[in-house]
């Protein structure tokens, strides 16, 4: 396929980046931090306790933990480290710490159940772990069934000073937030800075093919993996962002919101990695949920750009404070993980002034593929062009590359895709050809212009008659109504047509009614699209980022005609 999306680039952005301008993760973050040593990077609140750490405290508190897992764990190169924490201050020095000491990050998503926990544990071969307390009894639970052999504990407040130190008194003996636990050989996160500062970090030779994140997915086929993301990948998708957004953005001064978690990939790269690269400010917002004080968050600082996904930006405009604040400062909105929908697109363009501009990527992409070019004036449907140094194809079920406007499954080639899935390397040679070309699961078509529209996932799309129907359309149209919040789209078991259209609807006006949503598709869409059934709900069940998670709803239908 002809690379016409090169003519719509922005002026500036280059068709290739250096991905050898650096060795490792590592080595960008300490070029950053002697350049702007004394600029604000990360700040952190928790109800009445507040920080702000500087790219110089950060650089030094994580120079204390490479040291105290280097020669008080004994840690060596490539050993993995587990980090199972929400959006705290601790989390950056933990992840640039252990990358210092030419160790490995195994993200691992706070909310896992003993079982999910036991299992990237083991499959990781983590042999160290760096955890909250308010989850240390699930590790508690499971550390004897895998190779941990250490554990540093951290309560939420150990970075926010004074104030911390109540604030973990109150969530811990008032608020009961900490369940009790039992890790014998486990250390606290604030002993190890200090047992670590008596040290100096020993060098360590660490280069592309390094592993620095097992990071971990559902992927695109099977059970969680670890997606092996080298220092190669990490780089290459930073310089390909940051050659993407540096028009735009002035290093040393942009303030982003980070509100979706650092251990998913998304927030990982495009506000830990690309933001520290530039000397950005880092909000980390702990918890998204609580939308009034989030928002409230918000009015502290001169926001100038924020991530996160459709959900949370619906949530936003749908909450009355978020339209006063002062939107003068923001430049930038960016939308992925999950489909950015018309209706929300459009309505936040309306309250802030700024388009929500969609991207796409994947975790075994580090993550960024395509991006819209930020000088698109609203939305516009696609989840925008390959980004420098990216290449791909549409092909179709026999792996034959198709042209333009002939949907079939979208495949990616660059830099910046993973080394393969860790220990399995039959799951890799179905997910990577031998040219390198990774087949991502997801449906979609290149226009003329080059823009990349998603259809949808393969996994997801219904079979009506014959007729594909995939449930991003569906959604979107639905979405359009005035009384719908929320909708999810999934195919139902249906004798006549093999399946149907089903729809869960959360409202936004407590009047809506069947009858309302589906005369309301049938004028927007073609009848086999239309949805057989409407169910109501209060709430749709989402992933720890907020996005709708339809395999749930599927397996629920499933399990009524079983």
């Amino acid at each position: 396929m002809e690379k016409i999306w090169l003519k719509h680039y922005q002026p500036g952005v280059p068709e290739t980046i250096d991905v050898n301008e650096y060795r490792s993760v590592g080595e960008v973050f300490e070029k950053s931090v002697a350049q702007f040593r004394d600029r604000p990077a990360f700040a952190n609140s928790i109800k009445f306790a507040s920080r702000t750490m500087s790219y110089g405290e950060i650089d030094e508190a994580s120079r204390s933990l490479a040291a105290y897992l280097q020669h008080e764990l004994g840690l060596k190169k490539g050993d993995r480290v587990a980090i199972m924490m929400p959006n705290l201050l601790q989390y950056p020095v933990a992840v640039f710490g252990i990358l210092r000491a030419g160790l490995t990050v195994v993200n691992v998503n706070p909310l896992y159940t003993p079982r999910e926990l036991e299992h990237q544990l083991k499959d990781s071969g983590a042999s160290a772990i760096i955890i909250v307390a308010n989850f240390a009894h699930v590790l508690a639970e499971v550390i004897g069934k895998t190779q941990v052999k250490h554990a540093i504990v951290t309560e939420m407040g150990d970075m926010l000073g004074f104030k911390g130190s109540i604030i973990n008194f109150l969530l811990k003996k008032v608020k009961k937030m900490v369940p009790p636990f039992t890790l014998p050989k486990s250390s606290s996160f604030n002993s190890a800075l200090a047992v670590g500062k008596r040290h100096a970090v020993t060098p360590v030779d660490v280069g592309h093919d390094d592993i620095a994140f097992l990071q971990y997915t559902g992927g695109t086929t099977g059970v969680s993996k670890g997606a092996m993301l080298t220092h190669r990948n990490i780089i290459a998708n930073m310089q390909q962002a940051h050659a993407w957004l540096k028009k735009d953005l002035k290093e040393g001064y942009e303030v982003i919101v980070c509100a979706l978690p650092l251990y998913h990939i998304f927030c990982l790269t495009a506000n830990c990695m690309v933001f520290s690269k530039i000397g950005g400010l880092n909000i980390l917002i702990t918890n998204p949920r609580d939308i009034p004080a989030f928002v409230e968050e918000l009015a502290k600082f001169p926001i100038t750009c924020m991530t996160g996904v459709n959900t949370l930006f619906n949530a936003l405009i749908h909450n009355p404070d978020f339209k006063n604040l002062n939107f003068k400062t923001w430049k930038l909105a960016l939308g992925g993980g999950m489909a950015v929908q018309r209706a929300v697109a459009d309505k936040w363009k309306e309250v802030t002034g700024v388009p929500l501009i969609e991207a796409y990527g994947l975790t075994e992409t580090s993550p960024a593929a395509c991006i819209n070019p930020l000088n698109i004036t609203g939305y516009n449907g696609a989840i925008g062009l390959p980004i420098p140094s990216t290449d791909i194809q549409i092909r179709d079920a026999d792996g034959k590359a198709l042209g333009f406007d002939e949907p079939g499954e979208l495949c990616i080639k660059g830099p910046q895709v993973m080394k393969g899935y860790w220990n399995r390397p039959e799951e890799t040679a179905k997910s990577i050809d031998a040219d390198g070309w990774l087949s991502t699961g997801d449906m979609a078509v290149v226009m003329q212009d080059g823009f990349v529209k998603l259809v949808d996932r393969k996994k997801d799309m219904v079979l009506v008659s014959g007729f594909n129907v995939y449930p991003n359309e569906v959604e979107d149209v639905v979405a359009m109504h005035p009384g719908v919040l929320e909708v999810a789209c999934i195919g139902v078991p249906d004798d006549k047509s093999g399946e149907v259209v089903k729809i869960f609807v959360v409202k936004k006006d407590p009047t809506l009614t069947e009858h309302d949503v589906i005369e309301h598709c049938r004028k927007n869409m073609t009848g086999y699209k239309v949805p057989r059934y409407v169910e109501f709900r209060s709430e749709l069940p989402k992933t720890n980022v907020g996005k709708i998670l339809r395999r749930a709803l599927r397996d629920e239908e499933l399990a009524k005609v079983k």
